[in-house]
């Protein structure tokens, strides 16, 4: 009798003392997260329904047009047992990115090529669209109206040690960590590999080149969505027709997951960025004090917003009035902004998830994050301590 009036309440603690958080998925915590936010801002419920409406669309329908195609592009590679040479797929990952104006859509076009350097890929990917025209540099010059002819050849010369910083990154983690899983021997590296991006390459070259605006049909293969759903269509042809069903059912199933925790980490964002002033931090600076609010306010907006296009956006209208005052070159502040949106990719980012499930699949959480989230501030502040050197060097 004594024994069983110990042994209870001992258990009952030891039962009180295993509690912890319920487990579930990030993507219900993110909603969680989301409602809750909301509703501390006194939203009522109709409007609280239109906010989290509005963020979770904001990007799904764009997204479904690159994941879908992108994987389904993946399965047939993958289906066709043809692996490229990683060097390849590393080298164009920035050029992708920018043509396409998304570091999505090129890690996942160009990840299927290569089972190995994955993480490379990635952030030459990122490097490229924050970097190079038509993308990030392009997207922000013209929001804060700002024209100069140097402004291209200034953002590819300071995206080289960008990049390089990245590669660098990469390379360390995946030779120390052993991320990027060894060839399996069976594949063979053939050129057929290449159709398919050639095919969007080319398509692209001709969006850039022609206007193509009086025919929407054409007008919409030239562009990079358009584009990756044609490449997705040559790479089924390359497969036999009884396995392309199949590889569409991958490519949906495979996006499916990513669409649902793109559209709960974009919700979350746009409560955020609602219930939080951010852009009331920044006020009244001038040179290099300047240069380095844009850069901490762009980064401030990243963080929360999570999608680089809707940081772009964010920031403009807030960043303008603040070149004008403090009488910045235009080439530095649009380069100020354009390296704040680096920092950082973090899991409110689709490429986050997207690199994340690919290239580090195997990895906690946590160690996957502090990968992707050190790996694009290394690239941010490097190209920060070159381009405020740069200032005053030249800037004076």
């Amino acid at each position: 009798m004594t024994k069983n009036a110990i042994t209870v309440p001992q258990e009952q603690a030891n039962t009180r003392r295993r509690f912890t958080a319920p487990s579930l998925p990030l993507p219900v915590w993110m909603i969680l997260a989301t409602l809750v936010l909301l509703l501390a801002a006194g939203l009522p419920a109709k409007e609280l329904v239109a906010v989290f409406n509005a963020g979770w669309g904001a990007a799904i329908g764009e997204f479904a047009l690159i994941l879908i195609p992108s994987f389904t592009l993946a399965a047939t590679i993958d289906r066709i047992r043809v692996e490229a040479p990683p060097l390849l797929a590393v080298g164009l990952s920035p050029l992708a990115a920018a043509g396409m104006v998304c570091p999505d859509t090129a890690y996942a076009a160009l990840t299927p090529m290569s089972k190995r350097r994955r993480l490379e890929i990635a952030f030459g990917s990122y490097a490229g669209f924050k970097l190079l025209f038509p993308a990030g540099p392009l997207i922000v010059a013209t929001s804060i109206g700002v024209s100069d002819t140097w402004l291209l050849i200034t953002c590819f010369a300071l995206f080289l040690p960008v990049y390089a910083a990245g590669l660098a990154f990469a390379r360390f983690v995946e030779l120390r960590a052993e991320t990027a899983p060894p060839s399996s021997g069976t594949t063979k590296t053939r050129l057929k590999v290449l159709i398919p991006f050639g095919t969007l390459c080319a398509l692209l070259a001709l969006g850039v080149s022609f206007d193509f605006s009086q025919n929407v049909v054409v007008g919409f293969l030239v562009n990079p969505k358009g584009a990756l759903m044609c490449a997705a269509g040559v790479a089924l042809a390359m497969v036999p027709a009884r396995d392309r069903r199949a590889c569409l059912e991958t490519g949906l199933s495979r996006s499916g997951s990513l669409l649902v925790i793109i559209g709960a980490a974009s919700a979350l964002s746009a409560s955020v960025t609602l219930t939080v002033p951010v852009g009331n931090f920044f006020a009244g600076q001038s040179g290099s004090l300047a240069l380095l609010s844009l850069f901490a306010l762009t980064a401030s907006f990243k963080i929360v917003q999570g999608s680089s296009m809707s940081t772009f956006a964010a920031v403009s209208p807030i960043a303008a009035p603040i070149v004008i005052a403090a009488g910045l070159p235009p080439v530095a502040a649009v380069l100020a902004i354009c390296l704040g949106s680096f920092v950082a990719i973090l899991p409110n980012d689709s490429f986050y998830w997207l690199v994340r499930k690919s290239a580090l699949s195997d990895m906690r959480e946590g160690h996957a994050t502090a990968i992707l989230a050190g790996g694009s501030i290394l690239q941010a502040t490097v190209g920060l301590a070159i381009l405020l050197a740069a200032y005053w060097t030249f800037g004076h």
